[in-house]
């Protein structure tokens, strides 16, 4: 079904480029947004990203055209997790 939600994680370590470490469609998808919130990890909604995400490989590197999209992802997860520890920010 083309309209099925596709959801792609990432992980990254600091270093490096981030690594593709979960990717689905539909009930897939369902169970790894489940896992990141139960998880506490910050879940952000932009389709063609997670589309352009998911064509990856499990453990394959983030290609250094996608770098800057990414960049943006995890300066907001870091802003996020940074408000959380000071919430008066």
């Amino acid at each position: 079904m083309p309209d099925e939600r596709r959801v792609t994680a990432l992980r990254y370590e600091g270093s490096g480029s981030p690594k593709v470490i979960a990717s689905g469609r539909g009930h897939v998808a369902e169970k790894i947004l489940a896992a990141a919130q139960a998880a506490g990890v910050p879940v952000r909604e932009d389709p063609e990203l997670a589309e352009a995400l998911g064509g990856l490989a499990l453990g394959q590197d983030v290609p250094e055209d996608m770098w800057l999209a990414v960049a943006e992802v995890l300066a907001w997860a870091y802003e996020l997790e940074s408000k959380a520890i000071t919430p008066n920010r």
